[in-house]
């Protein structure tokens, strides 16, 4: 059975840092893209960053873009969020997914993240 399980979400300031941490299980991490989606209360799932099976390449959001920074292990079949100079409009809720082809196959429970201004 496929797990992927988001923590590190919380309470921030704007200017603060967090780092989410995505554990998979259940299936080999190495050969999927990994991503992170997020969703605001009322507003559509949304694209915040992607990286590669082998993390030789990323992709951002444009409204995260220099802010956030994607990453993995695949020894420890972990894929992480790096979210630098957090904004009240980055409050959501985070979730990871996993794609093997073209579809993200598989999604965390996701993590909630607040920004106070």
């Amino acid at each position: 059975q496929v797990q992927l399980v988001e923590s590190g979400g919380g309470l921030v300031q704007a200017g603060g840092s967090l780092r989410l941490s995505c554990a998979a299980s259940g299936l080999t991490f190495s050969a999927y893209a990994m991503g992170w989606f997020r969703q605001a209360p009322g507003k559509e799932r949304e694209f915040v960053a992607a990286i590669t099976k082998s993390g030789d390449s990323t992709t951002y959001a444009d409204s995260v873009k220099g802010r956030f920074t994607i990453s993995r292990e695949n020894v420890k079949n972990t894929v992480y969020l790096q979210m630098n100079s957090l904004k009240p409009g980055d409050t959501a809720v985070y979730y990871c997914a996993a794609r093997l082809w073209t579809k993200y196959n598989y999604w965390g429970q996701g993590t909630q993240v607040t920004v106070s201004s």
